[in-house]
């Protein structure tokens, strides 16, 4: 009966998810043409932030029970399902079209921010009998870089308004674009936890390791926010919400959802992951740099790439797990 009522949760989840997503999309766009700035900054920041509020909520949580794994897991996955799965699915949805801005600026900030997290991450610490711990100190650093991820949003902010491009007429008027869009964010939020904690307990309910736990479903159920705004988004044609929107929510679960617990809380030992993990973390940021420098446009055949690539490092730890 237990098992029977977590399923229905899932499909309730799901519903949230759907609509809410659909909702967050339209208010987005519409709060975009109203201020007469670009979707892609609506998208690096009000969607982005938005939906990476799951991560966050299920960082805090496994922090304080002391779920290190979860934590870590939480935005590794997230990350590599974001780009690999997200990207690879709206790609062969429609191609998706790169502005040179994300292409020369936002791609390689993400890469660097990566990249920087995993050095942070394998420095280690001689105290410890050379333990790898992600500290108090490397979690203010991923803080500082989102200090300048923010300084960058201020100055595109600033540039778009002088610019003053012509923009589409907005959908909805101010009041009732703010309102979708707070809908569309209570409808994602709510809608992951329900998948989340449902899922978890299903695949707790068959005895699944804390590591896969944290790398498929927690990471699946934290990204489903992203999954259905990136669908919906590549099914309406807005590539510029698209890409901001993952590379603003992959920028935030680095420098928020895994630095900001730790930064309050204090360090942790990563203990169960392994170096294929941290590379394909890496990998997937580097990935979309060199695809998207193609005619500035990330191809069908690009995004089935990304889903190979998806498909095979998922069937890999899941294989390890297993044997």
């Amino acid at each position: 009966m237990e098992l029977i009522l977590q399923f229905i949760l899932l499909a309730v989840g799901f519903v949230f998810l759907i609509k809410g997503a659909d909702w967050l999309v339209e208010g987005a766009s519409s709060v975009a043409s109203n201020f007469k700035v670009s979707k892609l900054l609506i998208g690096l920041t009000i969607v982005a932030f938005g939906t990476g509020a799951p991560e966050l909520a299920v960082s805090f949580s496994s922090l304080i029970n002391g779920s290190t794994d979860i934590l870590i897991g939480n935005v590794i996955g997230s990350n590599i399902i974001n780009v690999l799965l997200l990207i690879g699915i709206a790609a062969v949805i429609r191609p998706i079209k790169v502005k040179k801005a994300t292409v020369s600026k936002e791609l390689p900030l993400l890469l660097l921010i990566s990249t920087a997290l995993i050095v942070l991450i394998l420095d280690t610490n001689l105290a410890e009998a050379m333990t790898n711990t992600f500290s108090r100190a490397d979690a203010i650093i991923c803080l500082l870089f989102f200090g300048i991820f923010l300084y960058y949003l201020i100055t595109l902010a600033r540039k778009n308004k002088k610019e003053a491009k012509k923009v589409e007429k907005p959908k909805f008027k101010l009041g009732k674009s703010f309102l979708f869009v707070i809908l569309g964010l209570v409808g994602v939020v709510a809608g992951s936890q329900l998948v989340v904690n449902s899922a978890s307990a299903i695949a707790l309910a068959v005895g699944i390791s804390e590591r896969i736990i944290s790398l498929t479903i927690v990471a699946l159920g934290t990204s489903l926010p992203e999954l259905v705004t990136t669908v919906n988004a590549a099914r309406k044609g807005e590539s510029d919400l698209l890409v901001g929107n993952i590379v603003g929510s992959n920028i935030f679960n680095i420098c928020i959802v895994l630095a900001l617990p730790v930064a309050i809380v204090g360090g942790i030992t990563p203990n169960s992951f392994e170096v294929i993990d941290l590379f394909m973390f890496v990998f997937s940021s580097l990935l979309v740099c060199v695809l998207a420098r193609r005619d500035h446009k990330i191809t069908r055949r690009s995004g089935v790439m990304m889903l190979l690539t998806f498909l095979l490092y998922y069937g890999f730890i899941i294989y390890s797990a297993v044997v």
